[in-house]
């Protein structure tokens, strides 16, 4: 097998803590140019002033990225009491400043009012968003000086804990799921108090099954690639979704899953989504409960990772 079949080949995850001033997308690329595989995605956006935990998928295993970007996400967000900018966050103009609005809002007040938005709430995303507008990013049409209009989604707030409170900066835990803006409930959070809020800082310190623990710095992950030893931070593809249930694929049953065909599943079997793996844990497919022609129960394959 030659070396680019074999770059090919590889699929699998790199965990990497995201420093503060590059986007997602940067970080992308540099793992890209230092595998020298260009089939590589991330499966969530951090904004450049963020840090913390950014999943990137790399070869076949790009192809789950519909599923881990659905994860769950968790953050160490602060907030700044006392302002609103049209960013809601440090970086862009204050359309209320902080001079103009005491903070008089005590610890016990503020987690009363952080109460208020665990749960399933709606959220409108900030104006400067990569959220599409009839076709449009919002945060092109906000830097025009167009008005944006974006309409409000359902998100879910797991958890939320303030952690230090040191007015006018609080620093508060949030576990949310898919698609939370911080900058939102930061904003929204200083409304309901009325002296204005927005992010000053923000760190993800988990992204679906992973978190901090599990992430390397891109720094040294950058001397790996030099060193060529980078293989050891990869990840199996089939780690991304262990916490779902596994079905165990015998060598005819991956042959034929691998062409798409389905195969029997046990008649006590409960519909919905899990993992096909092979003997040696390899993830194969995400397979999805059908029913066949003889009324028995069937796996489908759903999305096939190797053929």
């Amino acid at each position: 097998m030659e070396s680019q079949d074999i770059k090919n080949a590889i699929s699998g995850i790199l965990v990497v803590d995201k420093p503060i001033g590059m986007t997602s997308h940067d970080v992308v690329e540099v793992i890209r140019k230092g595998t020298n595989i260009r089939r590589a995605g991330h499966t969530g956006t951090l904004d450049p002033r963020a840090s913390g935990v950014l999943v990137v998928l790399i070869g076949p295993a790009v192809r789950l990225s519909e599923f881990v970007s659905a994860s769950d996400k968790r953050y160490q967000a602060i907030l700044r009491l006392g302002g609103t900018t049209d960013t809601y966050d440090a970086d862009g103009r204050f359309t209320r400043p902080n001079s103009e609005t005491p903070v008089d809002v005590s610890e016990d007040q503020f987690e009363e009012v952080l109460k208020g938005f665990i749960g399933e709430i709606e959220q409108t995303p900030p104006p400067y968003s990569a959220v599409k507008v009839k076709g449009r990013r919002a945060y092109d049409m906000a830097r025009k000086g167009e008005e944006v209009e974006l309409e409000p989604r359902k998100i879910n707030v797991y958890h939320l804990e303030v952690l230090e409170w040191a007015p006018p900066e609080v620093v508060i835990d949030v576990h949310c799921s898919s698609g939370t803006y911080v900058r939102s409930l930061a904003n929204d959070l200083g409304a309901v108090l009325g002296c204005g809020a927005y992010l000053v800082g923000l760190r993800r310190t988990k992204s679906g099954r992973f978190s901090l623990r599990d992430a390397v710095p891109l720094r040294k992950l950058q001397e790996a690639f030099t060193v060529g030893n980078w293989y050891q931070f990869l990840i199996p593809a089939a780690e991304a979704l262990s916490d779902w249930e596994a079905i165990e694929l015998g060598p005819d049953e991956v042959e034929e899953v691998k062409h798409g065909h389905r195969v029997k599943a046990a008649a006590d079997t409960k519909p919905g989504l899990v993992r096909g793996v092979s003997m040696a844990g390899e993830l194969i497919a995400i397979l999805e409960l059908a029913e066949g022609q003889d009324g028995a129960p069937e796996w489908q394959p759903k999305k096939v990772f190797f053929s």
